[in-house]
Parts: structure tokens; sequence; C-alpha cells
């Protein structure tokens, strides 16, 4: 089978079976690396960028390769992508159409050929007002056009030193995910961003990371089901890098990244991909 799996007890023979010995391995989860841009790149650096992208792709195994762009770019390369490389906006309106100067609706976004959007990133709701109620309309407005949520949580530095970490993260889950039907789980993606190790010179370790991932992952399997929860690809979305991709996307829960400054040059990029287990399956 291809990718990573949920570990869990075999329920019908009391944890041990001949057959399935102490621990059955489930349905695999996806294996997705993200890139998002944020404000860079012009138009020409952008088309470069998906001109050196395009004869790497068949390289990229079993991981779903995803670009988030600044929105001028969204229609021009959704339309020109190379096969196996989606295209996703950064932002989505949590509001349908009608008058609001400067927001664009998911399902104006999925009529340029666009797959999905991030919402909820640490950036958007620190500057931007993004709270965790127009969050999680924004992601309800994605999954109602079946574009891919690629839902951001994450803790601040005093929140983690306060104990809090698990607790900050869970409620930002409940808030945009708990109101979903199980059948909407599949356009969700969720992306953990170590808020309190980004630009304050702390480092999250590979184990701090997947501790995270750990409990995001129980969180979704106490409230939706162990077998939905395996669907649901978890990314980290911390410093991600060609040099420490591998040892972050070998563990367990950890099923892919969203990548910011290392998807800017394509070469970067490519190493970060190439670093996911998934990718060496043909």
């Amino acid at each position: 089978m291809v990718g990573k799996f949920l570990s869990q007890s075999c329920g019908g023979h009391d944890g041990v079976c001949d057959f399935c010995g102490p621990n059955v391995r489930t349905k695999i989860m996806r294996n997705i690396v993200a890139g998002n841009w944020k404000s860079n790149k012009l138009m020409s650096e952008a088309l470069k960028w998906m001109e050196d992208m395009s004869p790497w792709m068949p390289n990229r195994g079993h991981v779903e390769v995803m670009v988030a762009p600044p929105t001028p770019y969204l229609a021009m390369m959704s339309s020109d992508a190379p096969k196996g490389l989606s295209v996703i906006a950064q932002n989505v309106s949590s509001e349908g159409s009608g008058a609001h100067t400067g927001e664009y609706t998911a399902e104006m976004l999925k009529s340029c050929g666009v797959s999905g959007a991030i919402v909820g990133h640490s950036e958007r709701r620190a500057r931007f007002g993004d709270t965790d109620a127009l969050v999680a309309q924004k992601v309800r407005a994605l999954v109602s056009e079946k574009l891919q949520a690629v839902f951001c949580c994450g803790e601040t530095l005093d929140q983690r030193e306060a104990g809090t970490a698990q607790t900050v993260v869970h409620d930002q889950l409940t808030t945009a995910i708990l109101g979903l039907d199980a059948s909407a789980l599949p356009f969700v993606v969720v992306a953990y961003e170590p808020i309190w190790a980004i630009g304050t010179g702390k480092t999250a370790s590979s184990e701090e990371a997947q501790a995270m991932h750990a409990s995001i992952r129980g969180w979704m399997a106490e409230t939706f089901g162990v077998e939905k929860a395996s669907e649901v690809a978890i990314l980290y979305g911390g410093s991600c890098k060609p040099s420490n991709a591998q040892e972050l996307f070998s563990q367990q829960d950890i099923n892919g990244g969203l990548i910011g400054g290392a998807s800017l040059a394509p070469l970067d990029f490519q190493g970060v991909v190439e670093g996911h287990p998934a990718s060496q399956q043909a």
C-alpha cells in the first residue's frame, strides 16, 4: 500500500489475531506538500517557476503537490499547471457573492480552476483579523464547493509556555471542523503551524511536531472515528527545507508540509518533496 498508516488495535480479536498480529494498519493517509508563496514573485517569475517544475513533476511519486501563488496569478497558473500540480489560493471570502469589495468567493475560485485555499494562516489571524469564527466560515465556504480547505492551526510562544498548547489547537479545530459532516472531510487538510517557533529563535524538533500532530489526529479520531481521521492529511507548517524534510515527514502523523520560503525556488521545493517517503514509491 501507499503512504503512511495509522496504527490501531484489532478490535475483533481482543487486540491480538493470528493473522493481524498485535496491530492492524488502517487505510493510508494522504501525502501532501503544498507551497505558500505569500506576497512573493512577479507574474513572469511565477510562470518560469512552473516551467522549471513541469519536467520534474513525474518524480513526485505518491505525493500530492500544491502551490498557493498570489491571487492575481491564480487563473493563468491553474490553466497552465503541469499534470500533478494543484493550484490553490492563499485566502477566500467567508461570504457569498454580493457587495463585498475586494473579496473573492469559493465559487469564483472554482470557476477559474483553483483546487482550494489556505485558511486560518497565522499571519492572517495575527494581522488581518481572521478569528476562529471567520476561519470556520471560510472552511465551510470551500467544502460547500467541494474545494480543498487547507486549515491552519497552532499556538503562540506564550500559550505553549503556559501549558495550553493542545487546548488552543483543539479549540481551533472545534470551531472550524466540529460542525462539518463526516462526508466533508475529504476536502479538509489540517496544517499545524508552531507559531512559537517561527521568528522566535526557538526550534520545533521533529518529536515536538509529531507530538502535536498525534494530538490533532487523536482529536479527529474522537470526533469522527478512527477510519475518517486516518483519511485527513495533517501537514507541518513550521520551518521545513530539503535538509530536514525527510526527518519530519518520516514521523507517524506528519503527512507532509505547508512550505513557505523553500517553495519559492523550484530546486528547493523539489528537494522538500523528495524528502517525503511517499515520493520514492512508484
